[in-house]
């Protein structure tokens, strides 16, 4: 079963053919077109994600994504006309997990809907993971390597953690920023070499020669497999 996707969205003229590009790209879209019909599909259906407007016939979108984050932590992406800052604050303060201004091309709202589920399965991995002489457990957010702690920028752990979880999986650099950044970061690309480099220095026994992170040039990153070690 795919990706379970509530789109709310009163336009026909939008919601129509975004369904059909969700459906194409591997998705399960539901289509409600008011805040009652929200509400009745998100208790029915249980959706993997919610696609939210503001703007709705018989209300505010995000009176309907503080409702939803009461009762659960399922990702919300607003969607909206307005795109003052003021507007995106509030909508991600109220629980959404991002947000999009209209209008936006199907391409672009996919890969923010994979990001995200990719980060949500991401923070249900909870468990310590022990690979050689590291140990990094993501509820305390804590790092050592033979019982000695490594101190962590929250980034740098982040990345870790990704790659650790994936150890054995080479990594696109594309995925590395979807999910350790966001999937519109405009900054340099070298950030992530960058990133790559310090870890290298804090975990590695000799950052020159790497055993832990191995760079495979011209696609992205492998963190070494337990099996490995």
């Amino acid at each position: 079963m795919g990706t379970r996707i509530l789109l709310v969205e009163d336009e026909p003229t939008i919601s129509e053919p975004l369904a059909e590009s969700l459906g194409r790209d591997g998705f399960e879209a539901e289509v409600a077109s008011t805040l009652a019909g929200a509400r009745e599909a998100f208790r029915r259906e249980a959706p993997d994600l919610v696609l939210l407007d503001v703007m709705l016939p018989d209300g505010d979108g995000r009176d309907l994504a503080r409702e939803i984050r009461k009762e659960s932590d399922v990702p919300i992406v607003m969607l909206t006309a307005r795109g003052e800052e003021i507007d995106r604050v509030l909508g991600l303060e109220l629980g959404a997990d991002d947000y999009i201004v209209k209008p936006f091309s199907s391409r672009e709202l996919t890969a923010r809907i994979r990001a995200i589920m990719r980060r949500g399965r991401g923070r249900d991995q909870k468990s310590p993971i022990e690979i050689g002489a590291l140990r990094l457990d993501p509820t305390s957010r804590t790092v050592t390597k033979d019982d000695d702690p490594i101190e962590l920028a929250a980034r740098e752990f982040d990345l870790l953690h990704l790659l650790m979880a994936n150890a054995g999986e080479v990594l696109r650099r594309e995925r590395i920023m979807d999910e350790v950044w966001d999937p519109h970061w405009f900054g340099p690309t070298k950030t992530l070499d960058v990133h790559i480099s310090w870890l290298r220095k804090k975990i590695e026994d000799d950052s020159s020669h790497p055993t832990y992170i191995t760079t495979i040039r011209g696609v992205g990153f492998r963190f070494r497999s337990d099996a490995e070690t």
